[in-house]
């Protein structure tokens, strides 16, 4: 992502679709806090492996009954329900090193890019995952939703055997986010890689760039 400022990073993480006017959400907005304390009491407990921001937001979408894991930290076999992954891509074959091979089944992986080959190599071909447009400036603060003029309800979206119970953690902390079959979730995915690579090239020819003006001064290239 060199190149490219991270002033304008919460557009790279929330739409494709740069040209739309992004509308910003917090979850203090979105819903009243008694709807998403009632909502919180109904989420499936879950491990969230990553103390960073985006598994301190999951966590604080709970119902006090989930289990973080830091780096370093083996998955306890016990403890059933999603393994929420928030760890950087580097981080994967340890993550998956200290979870015991009869609990992969449930790992969900909230990772940027293109993970199919890595997965399958793992023999995880049918790995639960999310492709996430919301966004965590700080450690702590709330969420951030991406919503766009075009996509008004939201493009975040989950996949797999825990797919549904992600969408109402996701919903309890006032974010959007929907459950698509294998098929609808990679062509999403794939858009959204292309747009990463596309905007990343451009911008990384252009030192300082942010991503609002690559799209707006350099959209041609």
């Amino acid at each position: 992502m060199a190149g490219v400022s991270t002033r304008s990073s919460f557009l790279y993480n929330l739409t494709q679709n740069p040209t739309n006017r992004i509308r910003k959400f917090s979850v203090n907005s979105s819903k009243p806090l008694t709807v998403m304390a009632a909502a919180a009491a109904n989420v499936v407990p879950a491990i969230i492996v990553g103390g960073g921001r985006v598994g301190q937001a999951l966590q604080s979408m709970g119902n006090g009954n989930d289990l973080l894991i830091k780096r370093g930290e083996s998955i306890p076999l016990e403890f059933s329900g999603p393994i929420l992954v928030c760890t950087r891509n580097d981080d994967l074959e340890a993550v998956l090193q200290s979870t015991p091979q009869s609990r992969w089944n449930d790992l969900v992986f909230f990772q940027n890019g293109m993970l199919e080959p890595w997965l399958q190599s793992k023999g995880l071909d049918n790995a639960d995952q999310v492709l996430a447009y919301f966004a965590v400036s700080k450690l702590g603060e709330p969420p951030t939703d991406g919503k766009t003029d075009t996509n008004p309800e939201g493009l975040t979206a989950a996949y797999g055997k825990w797919g549904s119970a992600v969408a109402s953690r996701l919903q309890a902390g006032g974010l959007s986010c929907k459950v698509l079959e294998k098929n609808a979730f990679q062509k999403q995915m794939l858009e959204k890689l292309i747009w990463i690579c596309s905007f990343m090239l451009v911008g990384a020819l252009h030192p300082g760039a942010t991503v609002g003006a690559v799209e707006k001064e350099h959209r041609n290239e």
